[in-house]
């Protein structure tokens, strides 16, 4: 399925319980889709419920929190908005959350967040308080890529200025940062029962950091012919990845190997990934100005633009259809140890 837009989204963010997607775009616009069984054989087409402008700006992130109650945004005009996922409405507006342009935001628990800015510096936020509870300057440029290690208390960031770094959340302050890459570190997952590291980086690499070794990968896949922007971990030993070339790939760690092709948007950049919320449906959006859902049980991949419940292809196909081929916690007790 697909959800054409008139300008390109930066990001979405999948509801955690019910079928609705959220697009949010450049124009500062955010849309609120509810989808149908993308594993059916003539599912109707996403429909729209709202769409409303809570930023002059462009809207680079998106989180549900408060049991998906409200829908979270951030923009380069420093601000978090708030919209009542029913009404569509705006509940409440941070306007000066980051002294510089706001770039990633992730959720913690359903009522923390952390975001990132171009400055370098995470915030951590409490949204039953309405208040900022934490402030790390993890990096030296823009913070990229967040993930949360909730068993550890940890968030895992990467940044423009070519970073890993480890920060905790008890105590607000990084407590491992990597040596300096040779390119950007644009996406971060945590993988391999939390023993591996995998960074996305600018020239395609993915680089590999064993838990606890911090300070330089201890691997290199080289397999992506352009950068890898967005990562998601299918399982413990599998990723998705977007990369610039398009393409949403299947990816093995350890052993390292691309396995196989989800699907791709033509020769556009793929921006963001994201599960829904049973991880039966994978999200994906483009500089094509498209938002596609395909279809994830049984490892199948779908989309109005293509074949219906089509397998997951291996890269020689893509070759052949044009494409190049490179081998290859609950939150109180959380708030408990924060405070």
């Amino acid at each position: 399925m697909e959800i054409h837009f008139k300008s390109v989204p930066f990001d979405l963010a999948f509801h955690p319980s019910s079928p609705l997607v959220a697009a949010g775009l450049v124009s500062g616009r955010i849309h609120l889709y509810r989808y149908a069984d993308c594993a059916a054989d003539d599912p109707p087409p996403p429909r729209r419920l709202w769409s409303c402008r809570p930023h002059k700006e462009s809207c680079r992130g998106l989180a549900f929190v408060n049991a998906g109650e409200i829908l979270l945004s951030v923009s380069p005009d420093r601000s978090i908005d708030a919209t009542g996922v029913e009404s569509g409405q705006r509940v409440s507006r941070f306007p000066d959350a980051h002294d510089t342009a706001i770039n990633r935001i992730v959720n913690l628990t359903d009522t923390t967040i952390a975001t990132g800015d171009d400055g370098g510096t995470i915030k951590i936020w409490d949204t039953r308080q309405s208040r900022c509870v934490g402030s790390i300057a993890a990096h030296e440029d823009f913070v990229s890529d967040l993930e949360f290690v909730g068993e550890m208390m940890e968030l895992l960031s990467v940044s423009g200025d070519g970073t890993l770094a480890v920060s905790s959340l008890r105590r607000n302050k990084v407590d491992f940062r990597s040596e300096f890459s040779e390119d950007e570190l644009l996406s971060v997952v945590l993988a391999k029962q939390r023993t591996k590291v995998v960074c996305g980086s600018q020239s395609g690499v993915l680089l590999l950091y064993s838990w606890g070794e911090f300070q330089d990968c201890d691997d290199r896949f080289v397999g992506h012919p352009s950068s890898v922007d967005s990562m998601l971990k299918l399982d413990e030993a599998t990723l998705i990845t977007g990369s610039s070339d398009g393409i949403i790939r299947q990816v093995s760690i350890l052993p390292n190997r691309i396995t196989g092709v989800i699907g791709e948007h033509s020769d556009f950049p793929v921006e963001r990934l994201a599960f829904s919320f049973d991880k039966s449906v994978l999200g994906s959006v483009s500089h094509d100005q498209v938002l596609k859902l395909w279809d994830m049980t049984g490892n199948s991949a779908s989309s109005n633009g293509g074949s219906a419940n089509a397998s997951v292809r291996n890269e020689e196909e893509m070759d052949r259809r044009g494409k190049s081929h490179v081998p290859g916690g609950g939150s109180s007790s959380f708030f408990a140890d924060l405070i």
